[in-house]
């Protein structure tokens, strides 16, 4: 099972050390105890070969029995069927002396199976050998021993389980030969600075010039679910790959079901129908499967997959031919299952925030294997899922966008040193004649920061503009279908009359997303379609011109009919564009502190983030005072950007109301450029907590309240802990100090926020000002 050949130590296998801690510790034992220790002295005496070494380690097997004795209290027999041990030499996996469940986890992955640490290669194994000497024999301050190792070993199932592995070399002794080199500080260097270089290690470790003597207990620790959850997690974040695709496995390790099949459907009235299909062909889907997409949305109305979506949660299965749903709608799904042999299955929504994205699938073919208590496991996942996802049904809808407009993104000032410098390696290869493949362009530990102007309740304004503006039309209607009525008195119109007021009803109660598009499906397919047919067949020119003129008022960009929704949307569009240009143009100012990574979004309002540390100017000495002045830099702005709003809002087509808002986030992190997305993204697995805090803030509530965090006129602070709330209402008191913010600051606890908790927050009024006020300008200066 050694899977190494080669090495600089030439190993041999003794137990003399136990023997010597055996002496040592005799004396300070009880009578019983010394009496079982002698015992064991004795035994030990009894095979000197044991004792002296043996360097054939096949010849060892014969001693097996002895040795398992031997060393009895170091694997007590009562934790061999729970601890996965075995005696070896360090990175030597020929190994002897197994615990039982170890040998039951070898037995099951086959007889031909091999023992290989992961991705080690007979490189990797002799460097590695090399600073064990250098770290234990000549003390020198090297951790690469405690890089962390891993054995990948397939079950019964054929489901592969990964183990940490861990060698324990108290009973080793590391011994130079008539071969070995003694080095100086200055070659062990050398050799530190130079890992790849093989031949210079073994010039300086000759083959076999040092013997390693006795032996070292390695022990596994299953940590299977741990690392397939961040396999999961790299893939999902790795360069914008936006397929779900190559994922069965880590589930199967997750569920520890062989049989495990995933599928996904993507269903919601953020995709059209053409989408959908599109979608179809990139994922299996277990409800799309031999289905259309409208009788696959018809599963949707009524029984547990309504319930599902209805309460968040997910339908899990263990017996697919014994559930006791009978609503006639799941039986449908349920037959949709069994036709593709599924016995077991849970299906779970995928939201972002109030959209949904799909549903998450995953099933087996045999009974049991799913149920409501390991559906449990899929709370680790589902928010790494639920961002990723978000990101791929943000991609497709702006797909044409994205063909029509295919051109680079700008690059900020403050990183285009970075792309020089990696496109001029790719042109300096290419004149070469070599082939060169762009680098991605990483930035690491630097230190973000974010926040946000959002127009307060805007889904409910425009629901408000739609609304008024349908009622207006809808009133038109009724008096256009009466004054032909009375001219025609056919039956059908006095139909349409009473239809349109139930549904002018309707609107003046309160109006969904669905009565919207029902009415204007109705209005479009039926009424014009009236209107249209008897303004060709009518000689009365009075009604005729009535049609006409109606019509006009239907044109969106300037008929009467669209007055609300064009004062809401230009609303929109003019506090984006005001707010930021402020906010682009003091960024001038920041920039000249210190050189910092900046980006801003216009949404329905107004968010940047910036991204500052030593990495981005990597010619210019960073200290923590640059950050502490970008952040206050920070709230001033959001003080004059929220003074601004205040003096623009009565001049507004359409009343809208702001909220603002700065999410602290003390710990740096690492952001990637992916090629793919054209936009610097944030980079790890442990990073992205940050980028789920973003999205989920805004919404946020008060603990134990029904408030948002987020209030018209205040300025709401996210934090995470004390240090950070010191700082900030530092801050604080100097924009009170210069009229910018209320003296009155409210201490907040933010709702458990999905996979986000302990979250902390400040909230202080804005004092407006009728008149231009010029702010003086602040630095915080170095100590």
């Amino acid at each position: 099972m050694d899977s190494y050949s080669i090495s600089p130590f030439k190993p041999v296998i003794s137990l003399y050390k136990v023997l010597d801690e055996l002496e040592m510790t005799k004396n300070n034992l009880t009578e019983f105890q010394q009496n079982y220790v002698q015992s064991l002295i004795e035994e030990i005496n009894k095979y000197p070969e044991l004792l002296k070494g043996i360097e054939n380690i096949e010849l060892l097997d014969q001693y097996e029995d002895r040795i398992k004795i031997l060393l009895g209290d170091l694997f007590p027999y009562l934790l061999s069927e729970n601890e996965i041990k075995a005696v070896t030499i360090p990175f030597h996996l020929k190994i002897l002396n197994l615990t039982k469940r170890l040998e039951r986890i070898l037995a099951d992955a086959g007889g031909e199976f091999n023992l290989n640490l992961r991705d080690f290669s007979d490189h990797d194994f002799y460097v590695m050998n090399c600073c064990v000497i250098i770290k234990s024999y000549f003390n020198y301050p090297i951790e690469i021993t405690d890089t962390p190792l891993f054995i990948d070993i397939p079950d019964a199932n054929e489901i592969t389980r990964h183990y940490r592995v861990l060698f324990n070399s108290d009973f080793m002794e590391i011994i130079p030969t008539e071969n070995s080199k003694l080095l100086t500080p200055e070659e062990i260097r050398e050799l530190l600075d130079n890992k790849d270089d093989l031949a210079l290690w073994k010039e300086k470790f000759p083959e076999k010039s040092w013997i390693l003597k006795g032996f070292s207990i390695m022990t596994l620790f299953d940590a299977t679910i741990e690392n397939a959850l961040s396999t999961f997690k790299g893939n999902l974040l790795s360069e914008g790959n936006n397929k779900l695709e190559n994922v069965e496995g880590i589930f199967k390790s997750i569920f520890k079901i062989p049989q495990l099949k995933i599928g996904f459907t993507l269903i919601g009235n953020f995709l059209q129908k053409l989408n959908l299909k599109v979608m179809e062909e990139k994922y299996f889907s277990h409800l799309l499967n031999e289905s259309s997409i409208r009788d696959c949305e018809a599963l949707f109305d009524e029984g547990a997959l309504r319930n599902i979506l209805r309460n968040r949660t997910y339908w899990a299965v263990s017996d697919i031919d014994n559930c006791k749903e009978v609503h006639p709608e799941e039986q449908k799904l349920l037959e949709i299952l069994r036709k593709q042999n599924v016995k077991s299955f849970i299906l779970v929504p995928i939201f972002d925030e109030d959209k949904l994205l799909g549903i998450l699938e995953l099933s087996s073919q045999r009974v049991g294997d799913f149920n409501s208590v390991n559906a449990f496991k899929l709370n680790y996942i589902l928010p790494f899922i639920q961002d990723k996802l978000s990101h791929v049904t943000t991609d497709l809808e702006n797909e044409i966008e994205a063909i029509i407009q295919n051109e680079y993104t700008s690059i900020h000032p403050s990183v285009l040193w970075r792309f020089k410098e990696e496109a001029f390696e790719f042109i300096r290869h290419k004149r070469l004649g070599l082939e060169y493949a762009l680098k991605e362009i990483v930035f690491h530990d630097v230190y973000p920061l974010y926040g946000q102007i959002d127009v307060q309740g805007s889904s409910n304004s425009r629901n408000q503009a739609i609304q008024k503006d349908l009622i207006l039309q809808v009133q038109d209607l009724i008096h256009l279908f009466e004054l032909i009525y009375e001219k025609a008195g056919l039956p059908l119109f006095e139909q349409k009359i009473y239809e349109l007021k139930n549904y002018l009803q309707e609107l003046k109660l309160l109006i969904s997303s669905n009565t919207e598009q029902l009415i204007q499906n109705y209005i479009s397919t039926e009424i014009h379609t009236i209107l249209n047919n008897y303004k060709s067949n009518s000689n009365d020119r009075h009604i005729r011109a009535e049609i006409d003129y109606y019509f006009e008022k239907t044109i969106p960009q300037n008929g009467i009919f669209h007055k609300e929704r064009r004062e809401f949307d230009e609303s929109i569009s003019i506090i984006n564009k005001k707010l930021a240009s402020i906010l682009d143009e003091k960024q001038k100012e920041a920039q000249s502190y210190f050189p910092h990574y900046y980006e801003r979004f216009k949404t329905d309002g107004v968010e940047h983030s910036m991204y500052i540390g030593a990495s981005i100017v990597p010619d210019k000495d960073f200290h923590d005072y640059y950050l502490r002045n970008l952040r206050l830099w920070e709230i001033q702005v959001m003080c004059e950007m929220e003074n601004y709003f205040y003096k623009l809002r009565p001049t507004l087509p359409h009343d809208l109301d702001v909220s603002s808002l700065i999410l602290v986030f003390g710990s740096p992190i690492s952001i990637r450029f992916r090629m793919d997305e054209k936009q610097f993204d944030i980079d790890g697995s442990y990073n992205v907590r940050y980028e789920i805090v973003k999205k989920r803030i805004d919404k946020a509530k008060i603990k134990n309240s029904e408030e948002r965090i987020t209030q018209p006129g205040k300025l709401t602070i996210i934090y995470q802990n004390r240090e950070e709330e010191k700082e900030y209402l530092n801050y604080i008191k100097l924009m009170q100090h210069k009229g910018m913010l209320e003296l009155n600051i409210e201490n907040l606890e933010v709702e458990d926020l999905q996979g986000i908790i302990g979250l902390k927050a400040l909230r202080v009024g804005f004092i407006y000002h009728e008149s231009e006020k010029v702010y003086t300008d602040f630095k915080i200066m170095e100590n």
